[in-house]
Formats: structure tokens, C-alpha cells, sequence
């Protein structure tokens, strides 16, 4: 459709309305500047920003585990919260929880450090190379796991690269390892290596603290050197045998 207006009509009116000053066009409709109030309307304030909510607190992992480890009743049941729960980040890089082994009734309770690769693959603690030398150690004061001794760790999941536990990850599992506890009820613990040390009695220093009879969780207490490390240091086996000795003698007595 051709324009009603030719060439020169056209370039006759746009100079019309550049010598009256228009320089631009910026809408399609043409407006009325003459029916436009005098004065242009007052800004609108702008409203108050809404108050910014607070962040939401994220769980306490030690309380939320304090309180799952206390709804358990049975060892059974520490097995399932512990299972359940999902604020320790090991969990996401083990194969299983790694939860006890031996006789829950036992009167010799062990506390390991953390699983490595074997106890990850098989779902018991002291396995492999360690697992064997420690049966051997038992074995020679007339204990064995089957029926004498009952074995778990301060972690239950493993480390990556078989890393020391931090110091938040102990504390975060610390409630199910108190739980532990007292569900089996032992008569004796043995702290085996210094993470255990670390957990049960805030101490570190193995080589210092091995051998010596201390309390913890209203139960007697004995460190010793940790399988996996006479294995690396067979020359501590001596110490070793003598802790095994202090460990018979106190089950005469008790």
C-alpha cells in the first residue's frame, strides 16, 4: 500500500516540526501536550523494604545426635539412627557403616579409631592385617571376639585415605559411642590408638598414655598401641604384651 503523502509533502512537514524545535520521535501516537496537568505529580515514596528474614539455623550436629542417641534403646536401635543419620559428611564417601563386632554381652569392650578400606568392604571393625594380629593378641590372654570381647570404633564410617578424624567429626559421634556404651555395659574399655584416647578420655599421646589404668564413662579404662601401628613399629610389641597382662589382671579382680 502506497503512502497517502508523496516525497515532497512529507519532507515539507518533518522540516516543519524540526524548525519548531522536535529533534526526536519517541512514541508511535502522537500526544497533546496542551490537555497535561501543569504540574507533574508528586513521586510516590517508595516503600519500606521488607524486613529481611533471619537465616535459618542450621541443626547442631552434636544436638541432633545427642538426641537421636538417647531415643535408643537397644543396640539394635543405635545401629538404626546411627544408619539414619546424615549430618557427618564420611558418610557420603564410606560403602557401610561400620557399627561393632564380637559379643554384645562381652566384658571387654574395645574402641578402635575409624574403619580403613577392609573394615569399609566387609561392615566390621579390626579386619585385615590389624584385625588378625589383634585376634592373636586376645587370643593370648584367653579372650577372643566370638565370645569374650566386643569391638567397635570411635567413627563408623571411614575416612578418606584412611585420614585422621577431625576433632568436629569425633565430636559429632561421640553421643552414639557414649550410647554404645552403656548399652553393652562392659566392665572394661580398651582405648586402642590415639583417636580413641582423644574421644573417650580428651587425651592424646598413646606412647605416654598406654599401659595406665584411668577412668571414663564410669568404667575403668586402659589405652594401648593400636594393632595397625605394631604392625609399622613391631619393636612396641613388648609394651604391648605387658598392657595385655595389666588387662588380665584387672579382669581377675573385678
Amino acid at each position: 500500500m502506497e503512502s497517502a503523502l508523496d516525497y515532497h509533502t512529507a519532507r515539507a512537514l518533518l522540516e516543519w516540526q524540526i524548525e519548531l524545535g522536535v529533534t526526536e520521535a519517541i512514541g508511535d501516537a502522537p500526544v497533546d501536550r496542551y490537555a497535561l496537568p501543569d504540574t507533574a505529580p508528586k513521586p510516590k515514596k517508595p516503600q519500606a523494604a521488607a524486613p529481611a528474614r533471619e537465616k535459618s539455623t542450621e541443626a547442631d550436629p552434636v544436638e541432633v545426635a545427642q538426641q537421636a542417641a538417647k531415643g535408643a534403646g537397644s543396640l539394635a536401635e543405635l545401629r538404626a539412627v546411627m544408619e539414619a543419620f546424615d549430618l557427618c559428611d564420611l558418610k557420603r564417601g564410606a560403602r557401610q557403616l561400620v557399627f561393632a563386632d564380637g559379643n554384645p554381652e562381652a566384658r571387654v569392650m574395645i574402641i578402635g579409631e575409624a574403619p580403613g578400606r577392609d573394615e569399609d568392604r566387609e561392615g566390621r571393625p579390626f579386619v585385615g592385617r590389624a584385625g588378625q594380629l589383634l585376634d592373636k593378641m586376645l587370643a593370648a590372654i584367653d579372650l577372643s571376639r566370638a565370645d569374650t570381647v566386643y569391638i567397635t570404633n570411635v567413627l563408623p564410617w571411614r575416612p578418606p585415605q584412611n585420614r585422621d578424624p577431625k576433632p568436629e567429626e569425633i565430636g559429632m559421634m561421640k553421643p552414639f559411642l557414649e550410647r554404645h556404651v552403656a548399652l553393652a555395659k562392659p566392665d572394661v574399655l580398651v582405648l586402642m590408638g590415639n583417636i580413641s584416647c582423644q574421644a573417650v578420655l580428651g587425651k592424646r599421646g598413646i606412647t605416654r598414655l598406654r599401659g595406665n589404668w584411668d577412668q571414663a564413662m564410669n568404667l575403668p579404662v586402659i589405652p594401648m598401641f593400636h594393632p595397625a601401628y605394631l604392625l609399622r613399629q613391631p619393636q612396641m610389641k613388648r609394651q604391648a604384651w605387658a598392657d595385655l597382662l595389666e588387662l588380665k589382671a584387672k579382669l581377675k579382680g573385678i
